[in-house]
């Protein structure tokens, strides 16, 4: 991180403002004084450098609105900028950016003086609108300009460091002057003044008091307030003093979710199958073990296990899961260079959080309390492991053994073996399942390991992505590219295929069979309903249905769907007919033909 001069100096005068404004960047409304110090030092800058008409319009361009105060401020700007614009050598050059690892800096005026055997030389300037000369001599600033600008830039030196003082009237209307008797004492004031160059000379301890107080604000966690007669000017006086509430939200802005910036990956197999081997290639690892197995591999690395110590005959042991929660309040703070997290073995840790639990709870299983036991064990698992998956690093990898000692019955009877990871009860299996972004399993085929992403009801898997190679060997750019590929096409919407399981094939043909198999009729005929002599007074000759043979009755128009009557209603014989002799129904003869 780059740290600049007035970002230390803030944290030097109040640790609680420097907290606002560049780590909570607390944005706050401009000031509307009219001798603002910031508003007036950057039209004094933008006349020195470009004029006093462009000073005049960068002023009054910050206020909303103009007044008495804002005009009397605009004639001594009138006056000292020409001043200051004479008092400067020429040939400089404005605002030259100083950049570093460690800081970051603009030099107000730089002047090249000579060059001597390769070497050139420059005149360092600093303006300021300021009379106080002392305080600003105690200052670091220009030792840092001088001390970084040559690091970065071989070949180049500054010969001398220089104040440049611009001087502040700061005279006030007096209880019954007039607007125009100010004015003029105001310009009289200003007649006597002149601008001042001081020389300081370069301490190279003030470099060092820098750094130190880079790492300072580093370890710092606790920002207290820090009350002074600087308050009254402070933006933040309010927040400080008032306890005014506020919430620190994102930039209203889509995000580029194309790119990755962070990594989360699940990886589990069967012991020495290169789990912790093939974490190691990662870059730049902190390894956070529980098993002790770190001999071949060369990661640092943290034991995750009880710490006992003894004093005289007093025995402390720390518990491995205070360890855990310790070293992940450690990695919070970021004060590190690790790029990838790795928890190496998970089942471990969640036995250790039990461990801790039953401590706590005074019990020794989780049936003591079966009340309340298995849910708070789980509370406190998964609160902590959400802490650990929102680290802000590079990579977040966690192993676990395979457990192949349980077998699943499907529909049909059969038994099967199931692949998951070890040690953890499912519904905490699957709710970290949910934190990563994909689960892969090892698969040792003799000497050879390979990554597999199967996912079913046999295997185990999860994650957030879904990644269309099924196996992959064990190379972090391999994995690598296929995790940005898995990405990319989440981000554009492009689900993978997945491979129809057998249960799925075994609906999908038992519908069809269905949708093929032909309707048939109940064997029983259902029973008719009472046929009532119908009272006809039609002639034959005018009835609507068309004669047909003895001893047929009139088809029903829609006797082929094989639907009963409808409720109500009552089935009408030709008179004379023979009684109705059961028959076939049609679609039974229909399946016996095509049978």
């Amino acid at each position: 991180m780059q740290y600049s001069h007035s970002r230390i100096e803030c944290f030097e005068k109040c640790p609680f403002k420097y907290k606002m404004r560049y780590l909570q960047r607390l944005n706050t409304l401009p000031p509307d004084e009219a001798d603002s110090p910031l508003i007036l030092g950057t039209a004094l800058h933008t006349g020195i450098e470009e004029s006093l008409e462009a000073a005049v319009k960068k002023y009054c361009s910050s206020y909303p609105i103009i007044t008495d105060e804002h005009i009397n401020e605009v004639i001594k700007l009138e006056h000292v900028i020409p001043l200051a614009r004479a008092g400067i050598p020429p040939g400089g050059a404005f605002e030259v950016p100083v950049m570093d690892k460690d800081f970051i800096g603009y030099i107000d005026y730089l002047v090249p003086i000579n060059k001597v055997d390769g070497t050139e030389y420059f005149d360092l300037y600093d303006f300021k609108y300021s009379n106080n000369i002392q305080s600003y001599k105690k200052s670091n600033q220009l030792h840092l300009y001088k001390y970084f600008f040559e690091r970065n830039n071989p070949g180049k030196k500054i010969r001398n460091l220089y104040l440049f003082f611009v001087p502040k009237v700061q005279i006030r209307q007096k209880k019954g002057e007039t607007l125009l008797d100010f004015r003029e004492r105001l310009k009289d004031e200003l007649a006597g003044v002149d601008v001042q160059t001081v020389q300081v000379e370069f301490d190279y301890s003030k470099v060092i008091e820098f750094l130190l107080e880079i790492k300072t604000v580093n370890e710092t966690t606790e920002f207290t307030k820090t009350e002074s007669y600087l308050c009254r000017f402070c933006e933040y006086q309010d927040f400080c003093e008032k306890g005014w509430d506020f919430m620190i939200l994102p930039e209203n802005k889509r995000r580029n979710i194309e790119q990755v910036h962070k990594r989360k990956l699940w990886i589990y197999g069967a012991p020495f199958s290169g789990k912790t081997t093939f974490a190691n290639s990662f870059p730049d690892p902190l390894m956070l073990n529980t098993d002790g197995n770190v001999e071949n591999v060369d990661a640092p690395y943290i034991p995750i296990r009880d710490n006992v110590k003894v004093e005289g005959r007093m025995t402390k042991r720390t518990l491995a899961w205070e360890v855990f929660k310790d070293t992940i309040s450690e990695l919070e703070k970021k004060q590190n260079t690790f790029k990838t997290i790795v928890v190496d073995l998970l089942e471990d840790t969640y036995e250790s959080c039990r461990v801790y639990m039953y401590q706590q709870m005074g019990i020794t299983h989780e049936s003591d309390d079966s009340f309340r036991a298995w849910d708070k064990v789980r509370g406190e698992y998964l609160n902590t492991m959400k802490r650990l998956m929102v680290l802000d690093y590079e990579n977040i990898v966690l192993i676990s053994h395979e457990d192949m000692s349980k077998d699943i019955t499907r529909k049909g009877g059969d038994k099967i073996t199931a692949i998951k990871p070890a040690g953890l009860p499912d519904k905490v299996a699957n709710k970290v399942a949910g934190m990563v972004d994909v689960v892969a399993r090892i698969v040792a085929d003799g000497e050879t390991r390979t990554f597999s992403f199967k996912s079913n009801e046999v295997v185990f898997g999860g994650g957030r992505l879904r990644v269309a190679a099924k196996d992959l060997p064990l190379d972090v750019d391999a994995l690598f590219a296929v995790y940005d590929e898995a990405n990319k096409n989440a981000a554009n919407g492009v689900s993978e295929s997945k491979p129809q399981t057998e249960t799925t094939e075994r609906a999908g043909r038992s519908r069809r069979k269905a949708e093929e198999k032909p309707v048939i009729p109940a064997e029983k005929p259902q029973e008719q309903p009472e046929q009532v002599e119908p009272v006809n007074d039609t002639p034959a000759e005018e009835a609507p249905q068309e004669a047909h043979a003895e001893g047929e009755s009139a088809p029903a128009e829609n006797a082929d769907d094989g639907n009963p009557p409808m409720d109500g209603a009552v089935e009408v014989s030709a008179p004379n007919a023979q009684p109705e002799q059961p028959t076939e129904h049609p679609r039974r003869k229909r399946r016996v033909r095509e049978s």
